[in-house]
């Protein structure tokens, strides 16, 4: 009771007290910590879920002989799918963590800068908050009229809640960093962002009968030139766009934001990306680069060349070409300038092995491709595999000039059977995710998804119970990274769906068609005027948000042309695959530049042997279509 009694004096006089001190730990770690258990538990029984439906087909059914249905399963697993992802928007916005375009922003003076910041903050939240209000309508509809899932037989109104929830959590995030900005900034250049941010609704105001065409895509650029994330950007222009048209209720904007997400294929970008994280953190990259040691390290630049064939095979894990940098480059790029290479150099030539990940299936390039174009994503990856081969051949075979040029030797050991047999057997355990995947996949025993679920559970395993690189102090915050990774991605089909449905209720595609054919209609004029093009845009927008906004658009045209969708998604994906080491965007170059410590201007002055070779495949493939479709009709 005395003790008691002098924490309640001491909290009278002023003086801090324990419940206090407790209560303000305990906001602490809610501010830090709110959305990251439902990211992870939802990431979780996701993946798992999707993984016990391969194993419910395989062994309880076919083997066991039992029946049943995993409906269940596969619709719990796309809500809590969406659930995570909407989460992780709110932890991505928290850590500042989003897709820009900072071209423009980047050569401003720094206090511009922080009133931009300001103005994009303010523009994210007037959207969150708009997405709120229409999501509370929807749910308000879908409980008058007691809508049930097809599966769960759940009130749609439950899963549809995560949109009111989490975009009450990102306007508070978004709200958080207003605070901060103010406190940063001042008073004066907050109110500047305000009123800028205002400034941008006159010209909608002003030009309210103008063709719609022109306000869809004016106020997507402003958006993007500003610094407003992409995927915002998107949905606000789209929003915009549906207001304006008149032609359709407002709540659709929310309607999208969950249903564009309510898909089967979309969930194979979230498993990929697990997977590959999974295996990396896991520490895989060891083991690769050993093996591709062994393999070539022998020869004039050897540890070069076993850092291209390490990429290749990190690559058709991860599918990510920034990824495959992080994952191999740690390693190599210090290996490579201890045994003499030029650090610049070095870092050059991971940049680029960086690509070949794009392409060497499962490529999250071809995913997206896929889900926006509707074409046959097994068909994507097999189409990859010819390009992505020949990416790392070239650039391998100038890896040899220049080591050769410069005198840097491989390893004295010669070749020895027993120690590629001995590193090929450690490193058994990563070679076996390309195998589960490709062999899931081309042997009909698993759709892409389900094949990348199986990966990331195996990735998961693995990386716990054999690489040990996955722990309980470390397994919460690979799950929310992972998380957040692919919610930044996912976030862009989200609001492009939004953006997309304004545009074909406009017939937009259609007049962008009209407008390119009337150029020219001669196929490879087209071909060549769109490489141009997509080069530009590759070394300027992220290669998802410029799959997302262009390939809708861009197929139809070339479609026209004669051209088939699946070898003109190949063409888009070395294209913008390229654009992962050109600046300004390269976001290839920053991630080596971060490695090697080497300024991003040196590393790009000795990219251009490379980029040659890479310009020269992409003519090969554009110009000889069955380099990337012969492997494509092996299935059918």
């Amino acid at each position: 009771m005395n003790m008691i009694a002098k924490d309640s004096a001491a909290c009278a006089r002023g003086v801090e007290c324990p419940s206090s001190g407790l209560f303000r730990a305990a906001l602490g770690w809610l501010n830090e910590n709110a959305e990251k258990p439902v990211i992870v538990v939802c990431m979780l029984i996701s993946i798992l879920l999707i993984t016990w439906q391969v194993i419910f087909r395989y062994i309880i059914v076919d083997v066991l002989g039992m029946t049943g249905s995993t409906a269940w399963a596969e619709e719990t697993a796309i809500f809590c799918f969406i659930w995570a992802t909407y989460f992780a928007v709110s932890q991505s916005v928290r850590r500042r963590e989003t897709i820009r375009i900072t071209v423009l922003v980047d050569r401003l003076p720094l206090r511009w800068q922080s009133i931009l910041w300001t103005l994009d903050s303010l523009v994210f939240l007037g959207f969150s908050l708009l997405v709120l209000r229409l999501s509370w309508n929807v749910i308000s509809t879908q409980i008058a009229f007691g809508q049930k899932t097809t599966a769960l037989g759940i009130p749609y109104a439950i899963p549809y809640s995560v949109l009111v929830v989490a975009f009450l959590l990102i306007s508070m995030r978004l709200a958080q960093d207003l605070v901060r900005q103010y406190r940063e900034t001042g008073a004066r250049d907050f109110l500047i962002g305000l009123a800028i941010a205002a400034l941008m609704t006159i010209p909608v105001l002003l030009f309210a009968e103008t063709d719609i065409v022109w306000i869809l895509i004016g106020t997507l650029l402003l958006c993007m030139l500003l610094g407003v994330p992409i995927a915002i950007s998107l949905g606000v222009a789209g929003a915009i766009g549906i207001i304006m048209s008149g032609s359709v209720p407002l709540d659709i904007v929310a309607q999208i934001s969950f249903t564009s997400l309510d898909s089967f294929p979309i969930l194979a970008v979230f498993f990929f990306i697990a997977a590959g994280v999974f295996m990396g953190e896991g520490g895989l990259s060891k083991q690769l680069l050993e093996l591709g040691d062994e393999l070539v390290g022998g020869t004039w630049g050897g540890i070069a060349l076993a850092s291209v064939i390490a990429s290749m095979l990190f690559g058709a894990i991860s599918g990510s070409a920034t990824a495959t940098v992080a994952a191999i480059g740690m390693i190599t790029i210090p290996a490579m300038v201890e045994r003499g290479y030029d650090k610049a150099f070095a870092a050059a030539l991971m940049a680029c092995a960086g690509i070949i990940g794009t392409l060497i299936p499962p490529s999250n390039t071809f995913v997206l491709y896929g889900v926006v174009t509707k074409a046959s994503i097994s068909k994507l990856f097999l189409g990859g595999v010819i390009p992505g081969l020949l990416f790392g051949t070239g650039f391998m075979a100038i890896t040899w000039w220049i080591s050769r040029r410069n005198g840097w030797r491989g390893t004295s050991s010669g070749f020895s059977a027993s120690r590629l047999a001995r590193v090929s057997w450690e490193a058994k355990w990563a070679i076996m995710v390309p195998v589960i995947i490709l062999g899931g996949i081309y042997g009909g025993f698993m759709t892409p998804t389900e094949a990348a679920a199986v990966a990331a559970t195996y990735g998961l395993l693995v990386g716990v119970f054999v690489y040990k690189g996955i722990t309980r102090h470390n397994i919460v915050k690979i799950l929310v990274n992972c998380g957040i990774t692919s919610a930044v991605v996912i976030l862009l089909i989200s609001m492009a769906s939004i953006f997309g449905y304004i545009m074909a209720i406009e017939r937009v595609p259609d007049a962008i068609a009209s407008t390119l054919l009337s150029i020219t209609s001669d196929k490879y004029a087209m071909l060549l005027l769109l490489n141009i093009f997509l080069l530009l845009v590759g070394a300027l927008i992220e290669t998802g948000a410029a799959i997302i906004i262009l390939a809708p658009i861009l197929v139809p045209v070339v479609v026209k042309l004669g051209v088939d969708p699946l070898h003109f998604g190949i063409i888009m994906a070395v294209n913008l695959g390229i654009g992962f080491v050109t600046p300004p965007v390269g976001a290839n170059l920053f991630v080596s530049s971060a490695i090697s410590g080497m300024p991003v201007e040196s590393i790009a002055k000795k990219l251009l042997p490379f980029l040659v070779c890479m310009v020269a495949i992409l003519i090969a493939v554009t110009y000889l279509p069955e380099l990337s479709l012969w492997m494509t009709r092996l299935i059918g």
